[in-house]
């Protein structure tokens, strides 16, 4: 199947990129004396944990329906966003605390300049990650995958803290050896803020949110379009994990039968499922459409009959 094909082509790249971004990562950091590219090496090794969980969720999410979960299994991969969400928060606030605990103890003391390999790591690391998110936003968003496309802001989280590393070492080693740690303090504030988007788009789509205004305007539009649809008193949708629910009443001439008004009501709910590939199920019901009033016309007079007039 071609959905697992791309969910396991995606999990191994993530993995894969990770743990050899982390391990050289590590190595500069120590090697180069550079607290900033130790945070960073943390940061990539978060993120192997984070493909893993985004491929459980993903996989789970996929599962059909069952006795016990008749109306499916999406909502998982936003639990798994959420934990992703949760890495990213733990990760940011350790990085941030051993940064602000190294400016704080310096001190007096001077702090050394990190070597070269550090800054190289930097550089391969904006490079390496901002690719991988890339690549993983291009094909979370053909799977419709809100576990995936977190953890593709995950990457782009990654990018930025090597941002943030490459300027304070690139500092430090100008001269400026504080801003080495200061860079892990930076990075931290970019991690949180990607922790909090990530959480609360996860929990948008956990408590039956509407997707929007103008989603809803397109489903209205193209349902009183269809054959044999007078008018839509009402739409509403909600959001379940990564696909969508619709509540429609529509209106039909009231003359027709049962069986016609249902035979109505099923061609829309099977052609609005067709048109729109994020929708999982469409209510319809069907109302009788209210007839326009004829306006009043006196009756006619017998023909020889004299009005009365006024006096």
């Amino acid at each position: 199947m071609e959905e697992q094909r791309i969910i396991r082509r995606m999990t191994l790249v993530g993995v894969v990129g990770n743990v050899l971004l982390t391990a050289f990562k590590l190595f500069a950091g120590i090697y180069g004396h550079s607290g900033a590219m130790v945070s960073d090496a943390v940061h990539s090794l978060s993120d192997v944990f984070a493909t893993c969980v985004a491929f459980i969720g993903t996989r789970l999410s996929m599962r059909p329906a069952d006795r016990e979960h008749p109306y499916g299994h999406e909502r998982i991969e936003c639990a798994a966003s959420c934990v992703l969400g949760a890495i990213l928060l733990m990760t940011g606030l350790g990085i941030g605390k051993a940064g602000v605990v190294s400016v704080l103890s310096a001190g007096g003391r001077s702090l050394s300049a990190p070597g070269m390999i550090a800054l190289v790591a930097a550089l391969v690391s904006i490079v390496a990650k901002e690719g991988m998110f890339w690549y993983t936003r291009h094909y979370a968003r053909i799977l419709n995958s809100p576990a995936f496309l977190a953890d593709a802001w995950h990457h782009r989280s990654d990018a930025l803290s090597s941002v943030g590393s490459l300027i304070g070492i690139g500092g430090a080693m100008l001269g400026h050896p504080v801003l080495d740690p200061l860079a892990s303090v930076v990075i931290c504030g970019f991690i949180l803020k990607v922790s909090f988007d990530v959480i609360n788009d996860a929990l948008r789509k956990m408590l039956d949110t509407s997707r929007g205004a103008e989603y809803e305007d397109a489903l209205r539009d193209f349902a009183a379009g269809q054959e044999g649809v007078e008018g839509v008193d009402m739409v509403h949708s909600r959001m379940f994990g990564n696909r969508v629910y619709v509540d429609l009443e529509i209106e039909v001439d009231p003359d027709k039968t049962v069986g016609e008004g249902h035979e109505i009501a099923e061609r829309v709910h099977r052609r609005l499922e067709e048109r729109f590939g994020d929708v999982k199920h469409v209510m319809v019901h069907v109302n009788p459409a209210k007839k326009a009033e004829k306006p009043y016309a006196p009756s006619p007079r017998p023909n020889g009959a004299a009005g009365l007039d006024a006096q």
